[in-house]
């Protein structure tokens, strides 16, 4: 239908002008073997015009491919589908979130491969030319990696991951740490080295943090001075691991008064050493609250020039106020 439409809008202006020269003898000889041409063409293009329409826009196809102009061949679209799907490695249990999809085109005549396609849904399907392709598979800091040869007819095919996730918390004795006081960070282990390369730093507790599986060094942060737990964790393929690190800290309020129990000093400078006098943290403020490790501490505080100290002990999970008195 569209090259039919085509071609009458096309020779719609030869009937109008065969009209306008009906009374002239021979403008009508001239008009009559006009019409006559134009009817010959028309017998000639009528098989053509009986057989055209939209070509098959083949398997995986977005969008059918749009009729071809008037003389020009009819093109197959050339396409044909990728369905991926990713599983873990161990019990081939599907992976229903998570995951980030990459197809690379394979290099030809030296050329750079290239990225042809990306996805973050659970099972994509990519529209691409018949080829050979590599797959990758993000899972969080986990991947799989596959190459796969696609022909015409389309291709359904799985990556598999040995990967696990991670989820952790911290707590005082059994009292769980707000989420909002902990940051983490996790290393693999190198050559006796602990903290041998860094995996990710400054994860939330209750994260899912997606790991290749093995074994992992956890440093829980609760605060932002020297309260700070570190635990080995092992992750297993498909499963969450939940770990909780145990503190023991305190949150402490440091204050400069006149006498016990009176008002703060404002615009007071605290300083936080241990006994041998190496500094754990420094603040300014009327009462500043400090996290701190249990063990002993010396505070000094300064106010208009005067400097004045105390030393005082931190138990765990007892939060208290620390006053240095003024005199």
């Amino acid at each position: 239908m569209l090259e039919l439409e085509h071609f009458q809008a096309k020779w719609a202006p030869v009937r109008v002008k065969r009209m306008r020269h009906d009374k002239n003898p021979n403008g009508f000889e001239a008009g009559r073997r006009l019409a006559g041409a134009v009817f010959a063409v028309a017998v000639l293009l009528a098989p053509n015009l009986a057989g055209a329409q939209a070509p098959d826009p083949g398997p995986g196809a977005d969008t059918p491919a749009p009729a071809p102009m008037q003389g020009q061949p009819v093109a197959p679209n050339g396409l044909a589908r990728l369905s991926v799907s990713a599983q873990f490695a161990a019990d081939r249990k599907p992976i229903r979130s998570g995951l980030n999809w990459r197809v690379v085109s394979e290099s030809v005549d030296g050329a750079s491969p290239r990225i042809v396609a990306r996805s973050s849904e659970p099972e994509p399907a990519f529209s691409l030319p018949p080829g050979n392709y590599t797959v990758h598979a993000g899972y969080g800091f986990a991947s799989g990696t596959k190459r796969v040869s696609l022909g015409q007819q389309g291709l359904r095919d799985q990556v598999q991951i040995s990967a696990g996730a991670l989820s952790l918390a911290g707590s005082i004795g059994d009292a769980p740490i707000p989420g909002t006081l902990l940051s983490f960070s996790v290393f693999v282990p190198l050559q006796g080295n602990s903290e041998g390369r860094l995996i990710t730093n400054g994860a939330k507790a209750g994260e899912i943090i997606r790991l290749p599986e093995g074994t992992y060094h956890v440093v829980s942060t609760y605060g932002d001075s020297n309260a700070i737990q570190r635990a080995d964790v092992k992750v297993e393929n498909g499963k969450v691991t939940d770990a909780t690190l145990h503190h023991r800290a305190a949150k402490v309020t440091l204050k400069l008064v006149a006498s016990a129990g009176g008002e703060a000093f404002a615009g007071t400078a605290f300083s936080v050493l241990t006994p041998g006098g190496d500094v754990i943290r420094e603040a300014i403020g009327a009462f500043p609250q400090v996290i701190l490790a249990e063990g002993d501490y010396v505070l000094i505080a300064r106010q208009e020039g005067q400097v004045y100290s105390r030393d005082f002990k931190v138990e765990s999970g007892s939060d208290r106020d620390i006053e240095v008195l003024a005199k």
